[in-house]
């Protein structure tokens, strides 16, 4: 990503502003993403790619835009995600987001996520179990990838042997193809009619008197006139999107730096208790989702920096994570740090629904690939290459002692 510096007539003065030479919505944030992102920051609090977007570099800034909605709304038009009339609740602003959050909420709570944590040990060491003898094994594609996405098909009642299917669609969701923006908005809007039309029909063979898992929990709301099968169907497209994805992408960034320090491998070995620190330091250090999409309902000011209404925002969590402002020694990787408010999750109202079960997926697999893997490396001459948009890593080949 290279940028090129120009000043808009509208703009304060000591307000630089920055057109990206890529494509934004569709950059790749690689192993060189802290560079970039202090390049970014260090360009302007708030650069123009175009003009009808703004990308926000300040925390200030940053803040400013998760914690008002009103201005910054995050219905589709902000981004367009397989629905029109948007994913819920990410892309429905309050006072209608509200309910939402209130039925969601409890389905995810630290407690509920607490209940399977012996569950989801059980899974990892059953991965762990296929590859421990062998001395070697892709991360990403036969553990970063299934450990998560099976875990959350059990928990929403859904068949784990048809993970290739629920793949493939949220990869159509977050990473469309195509040579224009056009090109792939028509798969991600082909994507969400396959997942209509999936959960539509899991809906209606789901027994209805099964409240053990998510899908049962949402029929019983449906019958108590809380949701109406659309919301529902906009509820599940969201869920099936981000349950595959960003965990895996986390646990791919966290393990490709681990797998290059043997220093911080020995530290989760000898100590499991510092996995729920190491998580969140992860979380802050890789941002594996770097940025969010809002959209201005009337002019505005970021940071300053006017902003006229119907502008695209995007503001750069991963910026924020790494300020040194907030965060002491930010390109350090500190299991230790006392304290670490992070912006990997969001805040606001729009803050991960799913936060509570990533954190358990993650301080699990942390600990119990530890236990059983305490020294590994990255392949030899292996290059660590990242999909653009979140920050997944396809192919991850590691070694380590076979067992």
């Amino acid at each position: 990503m290279t940028f090129s510096l120009s000043f808009e007539d509208n703009a304060p003065p000591t307000s630089a502003q920055t057109v990206l030479t890529t494509e934004f919505d569709h950059c790749i944030w690689g192993a060189d993403v802290r560079e970039v992102w202090q390049a970014m920051a260090a360009a302007g609090s708030v650069l123009r790619p175009n003009p009808e977007m703004a990308v926000v570099t300040s925390t200030a800034g940053i803040e400013q835009v998760l914690q008002n909605p009103a201005i910054f709304s995050s219905n589709p038009d902000a981004m367009y995600f397989g629905s029109p009339t948007g994913a819920i609740p990410l892309q429905i602003d309050p006072p209608d987001h509200s309910p939402y959050r209130k039925m969601l909420d409890p389905l995810f709570s630290p407690r509920r996520m607490a209940e399977r944590e012996q569950e989801v040990a059980a899974f990892a060491n059953q991965l762990i179990d296929t590859f421990v003898e062998r001395g070697s094994c892709d991360f990403s594609t036969e553990f970063a990838l299934p450990f998560p996405s099976i875990v959350f098909l059990r928990l929403m009642g859904m068949p784990t042997d048809k993970l290739d299917e629920f793949v493939k669609a949220k990869e159509g969701m977050i990473r469309p193809v195509g040579e224009t923006d056009a090109d792939r908005q028509a798969m991600q809007m082909e994507t969400g009619a396959w997942i209509f039309q999936y959960f539509a029909s899991a809906l209606d063979a789901h027994p209805e008197d099964d409240t053990s898992d998510v899908l049962g929990t949402f029929l019983a709301l449906e019958q108590e006139g809380r949701l109406t099968r659309d919301e529902t169907l906009n509820i599940c497209l969201l869920m099936l999107a981000a349950g595959l994805d960003t965990v895996t992408d986390t646990l791919e960034c966290s393990f490709a730096f681990l797998a290059q320090s043997p220093a911080h491998q020995q530290q989760l070995a000898d100590e499991p208790d510092l996995a729920a620190a190491a998580v969140e330091e992860f979380l802050r250090f890789e941002t594996p989702v770097p940025t969010v999409a809002r959209i201005t309902m009337a002019d505005t000011e970021i940071d300053g920096c006017p902003v006229a209404a119907g502008v695209r925002v995007r503001p750069i969590l991963g910026i924020a994570n790494v300020d040194p402002a907030v965060h002491g020694d930010p390109d350090v990787v500190d299991f230790a740090r006392p304290t670490n408010k992070h912006l990997a999750f969001g805040a606001g109202v729009h803050r991960c629904v799913g936060s509570h079960l990533a954190r358990l997926e993650l301080r699990v697999a942390l600990r119990e690939w530890h236990r059983r893997i305490p020294s590994y490396r990255l392949a030899d001459g292996h290059v660590v290459e990242f999909s653009q948009g979140l920050r997944e890593i396809v192919h991850l080949p590691i070694e380590f002692p076979a067992k």
